[in-house]
């Protein structure tokens, strides 16, 4: 019987951790980086901001996921820096020095949601299904970067890091710009309907980067399922990784009145009229 592969999760303890490591576990023999303990796997409890404190969980690892981020106060640049930035620099860094061929970096769709500053995605986004037209332009992973927070401009210099680790080092990365995984599975917001991504169809996202060719040094792949409204491409991922996202938010009905006070939390300064091109 083949030995399991070591994977390291930073991270462990937030959802999309735990969805990888409780559901993969007969695939992978998997650790966790946290700063509190994590309960049913392995677990070093270190900050990512410090490189030594976290060196001793990189050793004897064959690949990372990492997942360890803010998600909140995503214009507070001091915490993205120190946790976004600093953080991943050191991931990528002990993963370098302990000889780690693969990371999978859980990058963000918010690297391209400014483009619902323009027509008709920011109406996709805030349910204005009456302004929309019949058919529209998906974004894929060849457009510029375009985000809408620090957080997302953090995760772009993370990608870009992560393309030079892999250049410069012959390590393989791969960056998977993650729709919005929701702790009940299920979108309560229109909001999440384009964005939307399953549980089931996050993790096996994850597993097929995991289990990627070794030839495959770096790529981007946009993740989010097949919802009716998406505006961002997955087609990628479908054709080079082999994704078959079962998932969708059109499963469900949403009763909730929308609107763009939910598009821009931050930043509704920036946004054109609703509604015009």
């Amino acid at each position: 019987m083949s030995k399991k592969i070591k994977v390291l999760i930073t991270g462990a303890s937030g959802l999309i951790g735990g969805l990888v490591w409780r559901n993969l576990g007969d695939k992978y023999e998997f650790s966790g980086l946290n700063r509190s303990s994590v309960d049913g796997i392995p677990n070093t409890k270190a900050d990512i901001r410090d490189l030594d404190a976290i060196m001793p969980a990189f050793e004897g690892i064959d690949m990372v996921v990492h997942l360890a981020n803010h998600t909140t106060d995503v214009i507070d640049w001091e915490k993205h820096f120190n946790v976004g930035i600093l953080g991943t620099r050191n991931v990528y860094e002990a993963s370098r020095l302990n000889g780690i061929k693969r990371v999978v970096l859980g990058s963000t769709g918010d690297t391209m949601t400014g483009y619902e500053m323009e027509y008709p995605y920011g109406e996709l986004a805030a349910g204005e299904h009456e302004l929309i037209p019949n058919t529209w332009e998906l974004i894929d992973e060849n457009a510029p970067t375009r985000p809408k927070s620090l957080y997302g401009a953090c995760k772009i210099f993370c990608e870009a890091l992560g393309h030079f680790y892999s250049d410069r080092y012959n390590m393989s990365v791969i960056c998977i710009r993650l729709g919005g995984v929701l702790p009940e599975d299920i979108p309560t917001l229109r909001r999440q309907y384009p964005g939307y991504l399953s549980h089931s169809d996050c993790i096996q996202m994850v597993d097929l980067c995991l289990s990627a060719p070794e030839s495959m040094k770096f790529d981007v792949f946009h993740a989010s399922s097949d919802n009716k409204h998406s505006w961002r491409d997955n087609s990628r991922a479908k054709n080079i990784l082999g994704w078959r996202p079962s998932g969708s938010a059109d499963k469900y009905d949403i009763d909730d009145p929308g609107g763009w006070h939910q598009v821009l939390a931050e930043g509704q300064d920036l946004r054109r009229e609703p509604g015009k091109p």
